[in-house]
């Protein structure tokens, strides 16, 4: 590149000297107006001469910058194109685009690692509490149930509200540890389990729709829709103060849509392209499945969270 500037800019000087060598101009020792103009002039038309011909090198390098600053790692798969580029420039672009799927692998990868200890600890906490503090509970209802039969009459109430309270308590733990777990996705595949996740929010009513005949997912997929359909419908129940939501799974163009709406009181503009927390969770799990989640206002009330979801070939 630095030679190309050299050369263009001694072209440049070399034709001004040739065209005062070949030409009757000249200039007195005290200037008239006419050669100051003609002075001028040349001037100018060198410099004109000059951006033109520097411009088509340096045009692709600002094009080049564009695409670098227009690069979001959450939207992968963008590279830089430039047609007919100096040679110098298409190096620099290719490194940059190699250097783009270096990054991208091994986001990538780390970032499945994580989720998949996340999921791996999910599990055994899950099990956990389902083995060890629904069973110590359990055993707790047992032990008050005996000493329900053997009290007197005056502690019979103070003995069924611990009663009450411990069966209360052990389908909490339940509870958790079935959100924490979704083995109706394991068991039943991810109709059921969406269907189950519909059917279990108090206090929201979640209108679901999923279509049947829908393209195979991997198992990676499957837990990828049940998540964001899960966190979705969770953030609705929690922040949206919405009366119904709406699940839909359908086709769509060959991919899998996964559809969660609410007539809630709407999320900020700002939270739509949050790359943390809730949203930037269910982005990164659309990532890792091949897919790409979008987030949007409605336009009356409420949020929508839509996941694309291509099957794998």
């Amino acid at each position: 590149m630095f030679w190309r500037v050299v050369i263009v800019n001694a072209l440049v000087v070399v034709g001004a000297v040739l065209a005062l060598v070949v030409t009757p101009a000249s200039v007195s020792a005290t200037p008239t107006a006419a050669e100051i103009e003609v002075l001028v002039t040349g001037g100018v038309l060198v410099i004109v001469l000059n951006v033109l011909l520097l411009r088509r090198i340096f045009v692709p390098l600002e094009r080049l910058t564009g695409t670098m600053r227009r690069v979001d790692p959450h939207d992968p798969g963008r590279r830089v194109a430039i047609r007919r580029p100096a040679a110098e420039v298409r190096e620099l672009a290719k490194a940059f685009n190699d250097m783009l799927d270096r990054l991208e692998a091994e986001r990538h990868g780390s970032a499945r690692r994580a989720l998949a200890a996340t999921e791996a600890e999910r599990v055994r906490v899950a099990r956990e509490l389902h083995d060890q503090v629904g069973q110590t509970l359990t055993g707790v209802v047992l032990a008050l149930e005996e000493i329900h039969r053997r009290a007197p009459a005056n502690l019979h109430g103070d003995i069924v509200e611990a009663q009450e309270a411990a069966r209360a308590g052990v389908e909490e733990v339940r509870e958790i540890a079935r959100g924490l777990r979704p083995g109706a996705l394991e068991e039943l595949g991810l109709r059921s389990a969406l269907t189950t996740l519909a059917n279990s929010f108090t206090g929201l009513r979640v209108r679901h729709s999923v279509h049947t005949d829908l393209p195979v997912l991997s198992p990676d997929q499957d837990l990828a829709v049940y998540r964001v359909a899960q966190e979705s419908l969770t953030n609705v129940a929690r922040h949206a103060q919405a009366r119904t939501a709406q699940l839909e799974l359908e086709e769509e163009d060959g991919a899998v849509v996964l559809r969660v709406s609410d007539d809630g009181c709407g999320i900020p503009v700002i939270h739509t392209t949050a790359t943390d927390g809730g949203v930037g969770g269910m982005r990164e799990r659309a990532l890792l499945a091949g897919g790409r989640l979008r987030v949007r206002a409605l336009p009356e009330r409420g949020t929508e969270v839509r996941l694309d979801l291509w099957p794998s070939p």
